[in-house]
């Protein structure tokens, strides 16, 4: 039990670090990315699994309040920031890159 409370811990702490990100300021501009092989690493290393576990909470939280958002008639919105947003920075983002998308350079 201790080590869930760890693990429950870290989770919380990472979402407070990764909240507190600033965004880009030009979001609309299709950057190509040049990540590094120590970004690379890292992302693999420690982004990734900690992405996923808050994609996990998200999900988690998202279905315990979901009768909560039924009744508020906001659904579509808390899927959004607790499911969608976390598994995007998990799953939709070049290794080692900043910015959630893919990278722009793929042939269309």
């Amino acid at each position: 039990m201790e080590t869930l409370n760890k693990c429950v811990l870290a989770a919380l702490v990472s979402m407070l670090a990764l909240a507190s990100v600033p965004t880009a300021a030009n979001q609309g501009a299709q950057r190509v990315e040049e990540p590094s092989t120590g970004a690379m690493m890292a992302d693999l290393v420690v982004a990734r699994p900690v992405g996923l576990v808050i994609t996990a909470l998200g999900t988690a939280t998202f279905l315990v309040s979901l009768p909560f958002s039924m009744a508020g008639g906001n659904v579509a919105e808390s899927g959004e920031k607790l499911v969608v947003g976390p598994a995007q920075e998990t799953f939709n983002r070049c290794l080692g890159c900043k910015n959630s998308g893919w990278r722009g350079d793929y042939a269309d």
